[in-house]
C-alpha cells in the first residue's frame, strides 16, 4: 500500500513525522538514488529504496523503548557539532537510530524515553493530550504561597502564558524549597522560567515521571527497557493505533542488545 513519505519514515521509527516532513524539505531523503523535497509524494516502503543521510531504512524495523535516568551534563539529543556528550553515548549500540522523546537541558537529570517509533513520540508530545510531567525542582529564594497560585494558574513568559501547573512542597529547610511541579507542556526550560517569573532561581531540576513512567529501582545513569505493558498503556495515551505487529516477536523487547522484555535495569557504559 503505498504511504506519504513522512509517515513511512515515522512508521519506521527515524523520526516523528513532523520531524521527518522537516528532513526531506532540507533534501536529506532519497527514494531509489533521487533526492525528494516534495511532501505529498507517496510511495510503497516494500518496493523501494529509501534513504536519510545515506543510511537506508526498514519498514519493518525492530523497535525499542529505553527509559533512562538522566545524569546532568548529557545533552538530549542524537549528536552535537561541538562534541559535546549526549544520553544515546550512555547507552549500548542498538541495531536501529534511537531518539529521545523530548528533550531535558543539559543541567536536568530524570527521567527521559528514548525510542525508534516515531509514531508514539508524535503523540506522547502532542499538545492536546495533555500527558503529564513530573519534576522536582530544588529553588532558592522564597516561595510564597501567592508565587504558587500564580505558577497555579498560569504566569506569562516569553512565549506566551504556560498552562495551569500543579504544585505542592516537599520540603523547605536552608533557604531551599523543593517543589513537586506536574505540568503537560514541553516548552525549552519551562520550569526554570516558571519559577524566575515568580522571583526565584531553580538551583536543581529532576524529572520523576512521565505519563505513568516513574524512576523507580533506576539508579542515575541507569537504563531498563519498557515492558509490553507500558508499551501498550503508552501507545493507548498517545492515541496510536495497536498494531499486531508492534509486539510480534520481540519488539519492544531488547534481545542481543542488552535488554529485557521484563524491564530489567541496565548500567549505561559510562554512568558517573
Amino acid at each position: 500500500m503505498e504511504e506519504r513519505l513522512q509517515k513511512i519514515l515515522s512508521s519506521a521509527g527515524v523520526a516523528s513525522r513532523r520531524a521527518a516532513e522537516k528532513m526531506i524539505r532540507a533534501g536529506r531523503v532519497m527514494v531509489d538514488g533521487a533526492v525528494v523535497t516534495e511532501l505529498g509524494a507517496k510511495y510503497e516502503a516494500a518496493c523501494h529504496e529509501i534513504t536519510v543521510d545515506g543510511n537506508r531504512i526498514r519498514a519493518d524495523e525492530k523497535r525499542y523503548y529505553v527509559l533512562l535516568n538522566k545524569p546532568r551534563g548529557y545533552l538530549s539529543t542524537v549528536r552535537d557539532d561541538r562534541g559535546r556528550k549526549t544520553v544515546l553515548d550512555l547507552l549500548p549500540d542498538f541495531s536501529a537510530r534511537l531518539y529521545p522523546v523530548g528533550r531535558l537541558d543539559a543541567d536536568t537529570e530524570g527521567l527521559l524515553l528514548i525510542t525508534n517509533d516515531g509514531g508514539l513520540t508524535q503523540g506522547l508530545l502532542h499538545p492536546r493530550y495533555e500527558i503529564d510531567k513530573v519534576y522536582h525542582a530544588e529553588v532558592f529564594g522564597e516561595v510564597t504561597e501567592e508565587g504558587m497560585e500564580q505558577l497555579r494558574r498560569g504566569v506569562l513568559l516569553e512565549d506566551g502564558v504556560t498552562a495551569p501547573a500543579q504544585l505542592r512542597v516537599l520540603r523547605s529547610e536552608h533557604g531551599r524549597t523543593v517543589v513537586e511541579t506536574i505540568i503537560h507542556e514541553g516548552r525549552n526550560r519551562q520550569v526554570r522560567r516558571m519559577f524566575a517569573a515568580i522571583g526565584c532561581r531553580v538551583t536543581g531540576l529532576r524529572r520523576v515521571r512521565f505519563a505513568q513512567l516513574t524512576l523507580r529501582g533506576l539508579a542515575c545513569g541507569a537504563y531498563r527497557h519498557l515492558t509490553s505493558k507500558e508499551i501498550r498503556e503508552l501507545r493507548e495515551i498517545a492515541g496510536v493505533t495497536e498494531r499486531e505487529e508492534d509486539h510480534r516477536g520481540g519488539r519492544g523487547t531488547c534481545g542481543h542488545d542488552g535488554g529485557s522484555g521484563s524491564g530489567g535495569v541496565r548500567r549505561t557504559r559510562s554512568a558517573p
